[in-house]
């Protein structure tokens, strides 16, 4: 890092959207659940000279709910993920439907893996989890004003008819966080992120 680097502007710490030219793209692999693989040949722009190839990891995106109780409390879940591979302490989440908006997709996700409702609903942040290599977003949100919901005909199948469900208290979870017991990156950020938002009387 140059010392004399310039220092930006508030307002001018954003992502921006954009691509460089593609000169050719193909699916490498296609799976049937969820995600594929996409090859594209890419340059920078005015070097037609310079393309490389770069493998895109497509998927519809997420949703991801920091249910937080009167209490203080986290509505959480134990699970076994195959890639980890382990039992992981996660938040309820879930895979976008093409045709369902991400709040929607959340609160059916909250209904479904943990059998609550929330009559208060906030974005809490977005994550681009792997941009390297993934093109997919994770719409967190935060949910308050809990309640009882039935998950009605659903059925839990594979990891989750296994999964444990139970509250965990603020505190002990950025506690967790901070001693890197608890690992998994939308978790890390909603706990996080919602703890800043309490610091600041913006929760």
């Amino acid at each position: 890092m140059q010392p004399d680097a310039p220092e930006v502007a508030a307002d001018a710490l954003a992502d921006r959207s954009g691509s460089w030219p593609v000169v050719g793209s193909e699916q490498a692999w296609q799976s049937d659940w969820i995600v594929a693989l996409r090859e594209d040949r890419v340059h920078r722009p005015d070097h037609v000279d310079d393309a490389h190839t770069r493998v895109v990891l497509e998927h519809p995106g997420a949703v991801v709910v920091l249910a937080v109780d009167d209490r203080e409390r986290v509505a959480c879940l134990r699970q076994y993920r195959h890639a980890g591979p382990g039992w992981f302490v996660e938040l309820p989440a879930g895979v976008l439907d093409s045709d369902e908006p991400p709040l929607e997709t959340a609160q059916r996700e909250l209904r479904e893996e943990v059998e609550l409702a929330a009559t208060d609903w906030r974005p809490l942040a977005t994550l681009r989890p792997s941009v390297g290599i993934s093109a997919e977003t994770q719409h967190v949100f935060l949910a308050r004003g809990l309640s009882h919901a039935d998950r009605g005909d659903f059925e839990l199948h594979a990891e989750e008819a296994d999964m444990e469900v139970f509250w965990a208290p603020v505190e002990d979870m950025v506690e967790a966080v901070l001693d890197g017991r608890l690992t998994t990156s939308a978790l890390v950020t909603a706990v996080l992120a919602y703890d800043a938002l309490r610091r600041r009387d913006r929760a």
